[in-house]
């Protein structure tokens, strides 16, 4: 990872200052840089250790990041890992524009790996996510949004880039078709239960934790999982009064929703689905041969649900 950062450092470099300054500042944040550690294992776990996976790494936290830029315009969020959002700092336009410059200079890494499977999984993957954010967009502030609707959101917006970095990784490593499916199964159900637990923690987590507020899915009016339940379990009244928030984007009583989401047995039902997420990804790792980079991948699928932030 630390050659991955130093690639990261090098590719970010632009002329324009503005770009400078505001990729580094998202960038430096950090955060858990799962994706571009399963480019990493993967590779390693099948066998691969050329430079390409450094490069590869990188592009996907840059595809990462500049979906993270476009989400916090558009959601109107102030606050990610624990401090002010690019937006918030540098305006809309100047977030959305470098979020742009993110996308093309991960294609330009792409193009110099030279491999037209790699292009393929991530234009498919770019495509996908592009999808997912609009289907999300279509969602919000409806709280008659069902359960099958919402998964398909976090696969498409949230899992299929888990998934494209797990492929990339057994692409590089020239895996069997089967192995190569199996690593992508591995990172769509990881990632799957990755944003399960991220929505749970939005009802039981702490703003210190979490690095951006409490609640803020309510506010701007997104049906996730442990409300949905909540909604299916909850009285007549406290039925309305979820979706009347959900409907107005409103965290006024923020409290009471969170007290009837966990009285319902919504968080835990929600923790019990990305366990089961977790335990497919983990049954694809039976494709992998022994080595300590499967053991790390193993751990994955325990810390992606056994987590407060």
């Amino acid at each position: 990872m630390a050659e991955v950062d130093a690639v990261i450092r090098r590719r970010l470099a632009s002329e324009v200052a503005l770009i400078n300054q505001i990729s580094h500042y998202i960038v430096s944040a950090g955060g858990k840089r799962i994706r571009p550690q399963l480019v990493i294992l993967f590779a390693r776990a099948l066998g691969f250790e050329g430079p390409q996976r450094h490069e590869l790494a990188a592009v996907v936290e840059f595809i990462h990041t500049a979906t993270l830029l476009h989400d916090d315009v558009v959601d109107e969020s102030q606050l990610r890992r624990g401090r002010d959002t690019a937006n918030a700092v540098f305006g809309n336009a100047a977030s959305v524009l470098v979020g742009d410059f993110l996308y093309s200079r991960a294609f330009q890494m792409m193009v110099s790996i030279d491999r037209m499977r790699v292009l393929d999984v991530l234009a498919e993957a770019t495509n996908i996510i592009a999808e997912g954010e609009v289907l999300q967009l279509m969602n919000m502030h409806d709280p008659d949004t069902d359960i099958e609707a919402y998964l398909r959101v976090i696969r498409y917006k949230t899992a299929k880039l888990f998934e494209a970095s797990a492929r990339l990784g057994a692409v590089l490593a020239n895996a069997p078709a089967t192995v190569e499916q199996a690593s992508a199964d591995y990172g769509r159900h990881l990632g799957t239960a990755f944003q399960l637990i991220d929505d749970l923690l939005d009802y039981e987590g702490s703003t210190d934790a979490l690095g951006k507020n409490v609640g803020d899915d309510l506010r701007e009016g997104k049906p996730t999982m442990p409300l949905l339940i909540a909604m299916e379990r909850a009285s007549t009244d406290e039925r309305q009064l979820i979706r009347h928030a959900i409907e107005h984007g409103e965290q006024e009583r923020l409290d009471e929703i969170i007290a009837i989401v966990r009285r319902t047995g919504a968080l835990e039902a929600t923790r019990e689905a990305a366990r089961a997420e977790a335990g497919i990804a983990r049954q694809c790792l039976e494709h992998l041969p022994a080595s300590p980079y499967r053991e790390a991948l193993l751990e994955f699928c325990v810390r992606s649900v056994d987590r407060s932030a």
